[in-house]
This record gives structure tokens, C-alpha cells and sequence, in this order.
């Protein structure tokens, strides 16, 4: 289970809530006292349109939370979202342990720093950025183009250094996707298994919940839970949300009706 911590003014569902590091760091001990395995804090938007937030801002909002997490002892992991090298190693070196890139390493001195540090890496799956993604919704084949981009990504990661066994991906739920292309994505999501590498899903509050529900973002709880049990039903390790106590009643459920489903007595 992944807890959400964007300490951003803009975010589409939760901008300017953290972006004061002291309310930072209650809100991850908060995460972690709900049932959070890790904590993914992140410093720029990637919500649809967001614009590029300067390097030095973006260290400046991520780095100081890091190191205040590390020297207030939180008890679970943080991971980076970032594609930026500089924003790796200085995250990295303030306790960061796991980087989040939406870009998978497209950028190869950000490659070359992931692999440097030796942390595991989630290759999310987008086309273009978030400036332009809803330009690129363009498919032939959705589910097999995405799963070909994403091994691509993974070769791309191993030639720079990065240890296979330390890589997860993401098929990047409304990412280069429509609402319509990532509902379809999420139930066919057991066909990215083939590429061997754990799943990570962020479906939580996105907007193809609303497209299905007319739900604003905050009212997005109901259907975030539905799309985080079929993730898990269909072989997600991860699923990265910003309600993790509702999600790990979720998640728990959903792990019983895959074991139960996967037993002998029921082959």
C-alpha cells in the first residue's frame, strides 16, 4: 500500500494541503499509522496540463520533507516521484529508498542516477508529458502498445545499470489514456503480467472514477476502492492512494478473494 503525499500547490485533488513541511511530515506518519507500506511524496504535478515546475523549486519542496521523515524516525520507506536526476540523488541522499518516474526513465542521466543509487524504480507507463498527454490518446492496439512501451522502458532501465529485480511498472492509469482507454487498461490489467516485473496502480480519485460516477475528486472514495480490488484481484503488488485506511480494508479483502480463488479446493 502506497500513501500519496504530493507537497505541491497545484496537485488536481489535494495541491497546497502539504506543501508546508511540517504538515508534510504529520500527514506521512499519518499515512503510516493507517496501514501505508510506503510513502511517495512528490514535488511537481503531473496532473493533465499541470506545467513544469522549476528544478530548484521542485528540490525545494521535496528535500527538506525528506530529510525532516528521516530525522523523525517515520517507520516505513519513502519513494520519490520524479524524473529528474538531480531531484534522485538529492532525495536519495536525504533517505529517499525508491524512485517513481512517470517518465521511466526517458531521461538517461535520470537513468544513470537511478541506477547509481541501487533503488528500486517504478517505470510508469505515458506518452509525451503532462503538458500534452491528452494529445497522445492515439492507440491501434491500447493494451498491447502500452505493454510494448513498457518493456521498452524496462530494456532502457537494465542498459543504464538499473538491476532488473529492482524494477516495477505502472501502465499509467489517465496518463496518454482517455477515461474510456484507462477503464480498459485496469480491467485487462492482468495482461501486463507477461513482462515479469510487479504492477504498481494509481487509479485513486483519478478522472475516469468521475466519467463512471459524476463524482468530483474529493467524492471519489467508493470508486477508487472498486478500482483498487480489481487491481488486486488481477495481480497488483502496489496501489498507490490518497485514502489508504479505506484502502487497506479494500486491499485485504481483495488478497483473501485471490487466495481463495487461487486454493485447491477450488481448482
Amino acid at each position: 500500500m502506497v500513501g500519496i503525499l504530493n507537497v505541491t500547490p497545484d496537485s488536481f485533488s489535494d495541491g497546497g494541503r502539504w506543501i508546508d513541511p511540517g504538515a508534510a511530515v504529520e500527514q506521512a506518519f499519518r499515512l503510516a499509522a493507517e496501514g501505508a507500506d510506503l510513502i511517495d511524496v512528490g514535488g511537481e504535478s503531473t496532473r493533465p496540463g499541470a506545467p513544469e515546475v522549476p528544478e530548484a523549486e521542485e528540490l525545494r519542496r521535496v528535500v527538506p520533507v525528506l530529510e525532516r521523515l528521516a530525522a523523525a524516525g517515520l517507520p516505513v520507506p519513502v519513494s520519490v516521484d520524479t524524473s529528474r536526476a538531480s531531484v534522485v540523488r538529492a532525495a536519495v541522499n536525504a533517505g529517499a529508498a525508491m524512485v517513481n518516474d512517470v517518465r521511466a526513465l526517458a531521461d538517461p542521466e535520470t537513468a544513470r542516477a537511478v541506477a547509481d543509487s541501487g533503488a528500486p524504480v517504478v517505470l510508469m507507463h505515458m506518452r509525451g508529458s503532462p503538458r500534452d498527454m491528452r494529445e497522445r490518446t492515439g492507440y491501434r492496439d491500447l493494451v498491447g502498445e502500452v505493454r510494448a512501451e513498457l518493456a521498452m522502458a524496462i530494456g532502457r532501465a537494465i542498459a543504464a545499470g538499473v538491476r532488473e529485480d529492482r524494477i516495477a511498472i505502472d501502465p499509467g492509469l489517465g496518463f496518454a489514456k482517455t477515461p474510456e482507454q484507462t477503464t480498459e487498461v485496469l480491467a485487462r490489467l492482468a495482461e501486463f503480467l507477461s513482462l515479469g516485473r510487479p504492477l504498481y496502480v494509481g487509479p485513486s480519485r483519478k478522472s475516469f472514477i468521475g466519467v463512471i460516477t459524476g463524482a468530483p475528486p474529493a467524492d471519489r472514495l467508493p470508486g477508487t476502492l472498486a478500482a483498487v480490488t480489481a487491481a488486486v484481484l488481477a495481480g497488483a503488488t502496489f496501489v498507490r492512494v490518497h485514502d489508504v485506511a479505506a484502502a487497506v480494508q479494500a486491499v485485504r479483502v481483495a488478497l483473501a478473494l485471490r487466495d481463495a480463488g487461487a486454493s485447491p479446493t477450488n481448482a
